[in-house]
């Protein structure tokens, strides 16, 4: 995955959220990952239809940080959630 990915979440993928955290659920396969809050921005906007580099747009507007990790952020979890079945490239 880079910047310039879109990502798809199947429709077998719910999402709830769990106290102070977001469950990302796969019916299909049991799969389920947890998100603390800036995961869970960052999961909102992927699922808009946003490029990465549009995510990272949004989460600057959020967050300090740098865009740098910013970056590395956002495409580190759009891999880990790819890997898991979660999201899938668009």
């Amino acid at each position: 995955m880079n910047l310039q990915s879109k990502v798809a979440i199947p429709e077998e993928v719910m999402t709830r959220r769990v106290g102070d955290e977001t469950v990302i659920l796969d019916l299909a396969t049991g799969t389920y990952f947890g998100l603390d809050r800036v995961g869970a921005d960052m999961w909102q906007l992927m699922g808009e239809g946003r490029t990465l580099a549009e995510v990272c747009d949004a989460m600057q507007a959020l967050y300090e940080a740098t865009r740098e990790q910013l970056e590395r952020d956002v495409v580190e979890l759009a891999e880990k959630l790819r890997a898991q079945g979660l999201i899938r490239a668009a």
